[in-house]
């Protein structure tokens, strides 16, 4: 019997797409950023980078120093280079001052806030915030659960 091995990167970019796509963007993001330049490219593609949800990492509690280490590395390194893809963002209190103190999100037009307390509301959103000052022309749509 024949076998035959294929790699990754010897499939078209619409195959490694496709397969990427029935993956969470996050995990192809800190999975995938840096490894190549084929995979860097594509990973950094507008179908992974144009809604984040930190949610999920931020909110497990199980492996904390992983997730930190997760968050951390997302934080410093893949915001950076995806800032301009990302129309929406889903944050809980904890990541917000920190995700939108570095990037610049042209795009941005989605903010979903989860889990805030009406202390850490009325603190972002005063006249006087960062938050309020950086993103006043860029929010059209706001949402806080």
């Amino acid at each position: 019997m024949n076998y035959s091995t294929v790699n990754i990167l010897d499939l078209s970019d619409e195959m490694v797409l496709t397969i990427l796509n029935k993956l969470n963007n996050i995990a192809v993001l800190y999975s995938l950023v840096e490894v190549n330049r084929k995979l860097d490219r594509l990973v950094q593609d507008i179908t992974f980078t144009q809604s984040i949800d930190l949610i999920a990492i931020s909110s497990n509690e199980h492996n904390d120093s992983k997730n930190k280490s997760i968050l951390d590395r997302f934080y410093v390194d893949i915001v950076l280079r995806i800032q301009h893809n990302i129309e929406s963002f889903t944050l809980n209190p904890l990541s917000i001052d920190r995700v939108l103190s570095i990037g610049n999100y042209s795009k941005l037009h989605k903010l979903t806030l989860v889990n805030f307390q009406l202390e850490a509301a009325s603190y972002i959103f005063n006249d006087g915030s960062s938050f309020v000052h950086i993103f006043k022309q860029q929010i059209s749509n706001l949402t806080v659960l």
